[in-house]
């Protein structure tokens, strides 16, 4: 859960901004072989805009926009098999050298870089406990274009069996540095870059499933927690942990009706 110190990704809530520094995530977006029950779910739960990329190539990549600003995509996985993720990018400015930092820290390259036509660079990478993450080197797209804000990405926080081995993984490859924050019997960290802390980890409470070793959960805000977490029901999907209060505000851990996990939280 995120910890009421944290501003997440954006500097302000609410905030506009035209890309966003290296080490901050930057983006979110959803691989599913259930694009087009996607497109109908997320715009109906948060009320999204989705854009469908026209592009062959794209596969029907759909960006999805909350008043017209993107805030996080979706689009088929590179793998039929894939369980449906949503995959947190880190904004870098040098991709390649980001994916060699991962392997050198005992990572592993599950798709090495490659260019997102002219919006820019990526690369899927996974950490040594097996959660999976993506670097962004921005070229003409530079994220999301709203944080903070109901229906846009408001957090990002790995939960992993290995907090200390993460720890250093994540030093090693971003520069992120560990912060302590006592929010009760569970300890719980805040990663800092530079002057602000962008992102969190808590260490893993029960045995995850096989095909899930250690994972980044996607946070986004919202007004009411409560009234978000019962419509996504209505629309098929599925409330893993109800609405509960935390520094930060109220949140759920939900899952998409096809099986996706991601998390709301209504700000305080």
């Amino acid at each position: 859960m995120p910890t009421g110190r944290a501003t997440g990704p954006a500097p302000a809530r609410g905030a506009t901004v035209d890309g966003v520094e290296p080490g901050t995530p930057c983006w979110a977006d959803l691989a599913t072989p259930g694009l087009d029950d996607a497109r109908r779910f997320y715009p109906q739960l948060f009320g999204w805009t989705g854009v469908i990329s026209p592009e062959p190539a794209a596969n029907g990549y759909t960006v999805f926009r909350k008043g017209g600003r993107a805030v996080a995509g979706a689009g088929p996985p590179a793998d039929p098999d894939q369980v449906p993720i949503w995959s947190t990018y880190v904004a870098t400015d040098d991709a390649d050298l980001a994916a060699t930092r991962v392997e050198a820290a005992g990572g592993q390259v599950v798709v090495t870089p490659f260019d997102v036509a002219d919006q820019g660079r990526m690369a899927v990478l996974a950490d040594p406990a097996g959660a999976v993450f993506c670097v962004w080197q921005p070229m003409a797209m530079r994220g999301a274009e709203l944080f903070n804000a109901p229906g846009a990405m408001c957090w990002n926080e790995l939960v992993t069996p290995d907090p200390e081995g993460a720890t250093d993984f994540y030093a090693l490859v971003f520069g992120w540095q560990p912060e302590e924050s006592p929010t009760g019997p569970v300890p719980y960290t805040g990663w800092r870059c530079g002057n602000r802390i962008v992102a969190g980890m808590m260490p893993q409470l029960e045995k995850l499933p096989d095909d899930l070793p250690a994972y980044w959960s996607v946070f986004f805000a919202v007004e009411d927690a409560d009234a978000t977490a019962a419509r996504a029901a209505e629309l098929g999907g599925t409330i893993l942990v109800p609405p509960r209060d935390n520094p930060a505000g109220r949140t759920a851990a939900l899952r998409d009706p096809q099986g996706a996990l991601f998390s709301v939280t209504a700000l305080r």
